[in-house]
């Protein structure tokens, strides 16, 4: 089988795209992060965008994109956000056996709807023996270092790049960090949120803090808060923090993600 062909001109698969509210799909097409494909260089009528721990399809079908890994990608594990059921066909005739078809919740995008009131409201609550920080070198270090914190900062290269152009709120128990809301992707127009709390600091509202806080830097700076829910308790707190519901959408956790044709 072809091998995908990598597209370094992102205006050849623009159209593809068309339509699609996702951040990270802009992060790929503005050059800000993440890799693309097709299945031809010249005029492709099928491809795929890698950023993260996400993969989005467009356009038809193609069992060459649905098997393409990046060259440089260690993880067998991504989520793959198919366009129509052809697509889902696809991957789950290809991953069958080691991957998950999932329900994940769209959060509409209006940059107006947020009350700076509340959200200052949000973070003056703050939980009594927990201080907000923004995310320096020592928390960098400290969020990779532990991996229910990781995908705080890890889609960018070092602390130098994240200090650059990314953006984060942690809560700290004196040393202990608890919890964060941190730039999981950047586009040219704003962010998508990632926020992640440590297991045994959960249900403290360590988590709706940072972000409420996040939030208004970002409003500060002129960026868009992009926020996107893995579950219905990620949606619900969305909600807490002005966003709106939009859709239901389905993906596929795969775990075998290997690159191989024989997959």
């Amino acid at each position: 089988m072809e091998k995908a062909v990598e597209i370094l001109d992102k205006s050849k698969i623009a159209d593809l795209f068309a339509g699609w509210e996702e951040t990270l799909i802009w992060s790929c097409l503005q050059d800000c992060m993440g890799r693309a494909y097709a299945d031809t260089e010249e005029d492709p009528q099928s491809a795929q965008i890698v950023v993260g721990d996400f993969c989005f399809f467009a356009g038809n079908p193609s069992a060459r994109l649905v098997r393409n890994k990046p060259d440089d990608r260690e993880s067998e594990f991504v989520i793959m956000v198919p366009p129509s059921a052809d697509w889902e066909d696809m991957i789950e005739d290809v991953y069958r056996g080691c991957s998950k078809k999932v329900i994940r919740y769209a959060i509409r995008k209006e940059p107006d709807v947020f009350d700076k009131k509340k959200l200052e409201e949000i973070v003056k609550n703050c939980p009594e023996g927990f201080s907000l920080h923004r995310i320096d070198g020592e928390i960098y270090r400290r969020a990779m270092g532990e991996s229910w914190s990781a995908d705080l900062c890890s889609q960018f290269r070092d602390y130098e790049d994240y200090r650059r152009r990314g953006l984060g709120v942690a809560a700290m128990d004196r040393h202990i960090l608890a919890a964060g809301a941190s730039s999981y992707t950047v586009y040219k127009q704003g962010i998508e949120i990632e926020v992640d709390t440590r297991q045994d600091y959960r249900r403290k509202g360590l988590a709706l803090c940072c972000a409420a806080q996040l939030i208004l830097d970002c409003l500060e700076r002129g960026m868009y808060p992009s926020w996107d829910a893995q579950n219905p308790a990620s949606a619900a707190l969305a909600e807490k923090l002005g966003y709106h519901f939009d859709k239901e959408y389905t993906a596929y956790e795969v775990y075998g993600f290997t690159g191989n044709d024989e997959t």
